[in-house]
């Protein structure tokens, strides 16, 4: 699960790590992002842009918003199989949260990685209405195993792409479960935290 995480940048140094253009530049960085939140997302349409997105997938069946896919059964789930094939992006983030169970206390643990300032977290998005018929795009995050460095705080982590396959990811035309799964694996380097 990844239930929060941060984006300590601004909107020019997401401009430049994605080379993209911005539809919506009202986002000022934040070091702690919850879901609900309206935050900035990475798609691909003509071009690709950076749009601010709510967290969470609302469908009419959810008593609260729904903020994790498992990468394991993304592409067959109902509520996230249309997205993961039709409506990818990255959520750029500079860490993420996870609370470690030590003794009888949880403690939050910020994570990163080393090779990045500014890593990418494979992401959905899809369109809702909200309870006065207004309608709203939303993102999930996607998660995946622990890797080795941080299971020990938790067994689920966010799915971090490797920098040379964001496009791949984000690449509309790009339908093939094999190949998208394949991104979908837990990060290959050990990760910091504290």
């Amino acid at each position: 699960m990844c239930g929060r995480y941060a984006l300590e940048a601004d909107i020019d140094e997401l401009i430049e790590r994605y080379k993209a253009i911005v539809i919506d530049s009202n986002f000022y960085g934040s070091s702690e992002i919850f879901p609900t939140d309206k935050v900035p997302i990475v798609r691909q349409a003509d071009k690709v842009q950076i749009e601010n997105l709510k967290w969470g997938f609302m469908p009419s069946f959810a008593k609260k918003p729904l903020i994790n896919a498992r990468a394991e059964t993304v592409d067959i789930k109902t509520t996230f199989k249309d997205s993961f094939f039709n409506r990818r992006c990255i959520i750029p983030a500079t860490n993420f949260f996870e609370w470690e169970k030590v003794d009888d206390k949880k403690v939050k643990r910020t994570i990163n990685i080393r090779e990045e300032k500014i890593f990418s977290i494979a992401g959905l998005y899809s369109g809702f209405y909200d309870k006065e018929g207004k309608g709203f795009e939303a993102f999930v995050i996607l998660t995946t195993q622990a890797n080795e460095s941080i299971a020990n705080i938790h067994n689920r982590m966010p799915v971090i792409i490797p920098k040379d396959e964001e496009y791949i990811w984000l690449d509309k035309e790009n339908k093939n479960p094999a190949v998208l799964k394949e991104i979908l694996s837990p990060w290959k380097t050990n990760m910091i935290y504290k």
